[in-house]
């Protein structure tokens, strides 16, 4: 018998109550760091990571509805406060509701990598996006990729490399739920493993200036 899942409208942020920019200290009443994971899945790496940093503001965007509810129905299970989750498109909600260097770090875990070539332009790792992820972080502050796609993680490679000038590689540590072998523990990280595909991570950080 499956588990009901519930509704906690707590963690929900909802896109026509945004009212443009948003404030993260208002939304969470309190001022501290603040991540953004774009493509939060059933809300795996959410949970955990907001566990393991509880003092730390997590915000998780997921587009696909049946994933998106699933993780609002996880973290309101573990009523974890420092956690928020949206329904929306990333690259949208980045430009027109991040505000300038208030992001301490993005994780982007297994991006859908579109692998048709006529698809390609719907990835979210392009130059375009990178900007906006650039505008929205703080000085030091991180951002974290993990895929399973070769191709794809050339053009991750090449699309952060263009901007060396202002972001510069470092060590792509595992995060807080990552089991034994793994760099970020996700449920497509695990599926991935166990069809044996290579997992590729990137992490650079900010210049400060």
């Amino acid at each position: 018998m499956s588990r009901e899942i519930r509704e906690f409208p707590e963690v929900i942020l909802d896109p026509q109550n945004l009212g443009g920019v948003v404030d993260f200290s208002v939304i969470f009443g309190r001022c501290a760091q603040n991540h953004i994971e774009v493509g939060s899945g059933k809300g795996t790496f959410l949970v955990n990571q907001a566990k393991s940093q509880p003092e730390v503001n997590f915000i998780g965007i997921e587009w696909a509805s049946r994933y998106y509810r699933l993780a609002v129905d996880r973290i309101g299970r573990w009523n974890l406060s420092n956690v928020r989750i949206i329904r929306t498109d990333a690259a949208r909600f980045i430009a027109e509701v991040v505000p300038d260097l208030s992001v301490d770090c993005f994780h982007i875990y297994f991006p859908d990598p579109w692998p048709k070539k006529r698809h390609h332009k719907r990835r979210f790792f392009n130059a375009v996006n990178l900007e906006q992820l650039i505008r929205c972080l703080k000085p030091a502050g991180t951002i974290r990729a993990a895929t399973d796609h070769a191709e794809y993680f050339e053009q991750i490679r090449a699309v952060i490399s263009a901007r060396a000038d202002i972001l510069e590689q470092i060590d792509f540590l595992p995060t807080a739920g990552a089991q034994i072998g793994e760099w970020v523990g996700t449920n497509f990280e695990r599926k991935y493993k166990k069809e044996n595909r290579n997992i590729f991570t990137l992490a650079v950080r900010k210049r400060v200036r």
